[in-house]
């Protein structure tokens, strides 16, 4: 995709296209681009709250209080950064022609599933399988 795509208003991927044409593929970069700037966003806010703490309180039930809140703001930040990998991720594969394909299969991921969870690398039945394996090995 060297050229812009504009997409028509209110564009939304349909079954009667042809799969991943070059509409479909504007959608879900657009769509990830937003994402990941909400990600950034929120990560930005987190990391603003995180250095405003006073870790100077004197009452011990505060600053446990606030050492819980820290907690929850880092796994949190963590979350974010690891979803804007992701996200990354799909952006490089929507421009090397792979997105919305299995790894695993080469299948067609699909259209529901990708707007559902367009970060997704796995058919269905690939992540199925997938998480059968793994709670095989759990059990083992």
């Amino acid at each position: 995709m060297s050229e812009p795509i504009t997409l028509p208003e209110g564009y939304q991927p349909s079954e009667e296209e042809t799969y991943m044409n070059d509409y479909q593929l504007e959608f879900f970069r657009r769509r990830l681009l937003a994402w990941k700037n909400e990600l950034q966003q929120e990560e930005n806010h987190a990391s603003e709250l995180l250095q405003e703490n006073d870790w100077r309180q004197a009452d011990d039930v505060d600053r446990a209080s606030l050492e819980s809140d820290t907690t929850l703001e880092l796994r949190t930040t963590e979350r974010y950064h690891k979803l804007i990998k992701k996200i990354d991720e799909a952006l490089e594969r929507i421009q090397d022609g792979s997105f919305g394909y299995c790894d695993e299969t080469g299948e067609e991921i699909g259209l529901k599933r990708l707007l559902a969870r367009p970060i997704a690398t796995l058919s269905i039945e690939a992540k199925e399988r997938q998480e059968r394996l793994e709670k095989q090995h759990r059990k083992s």
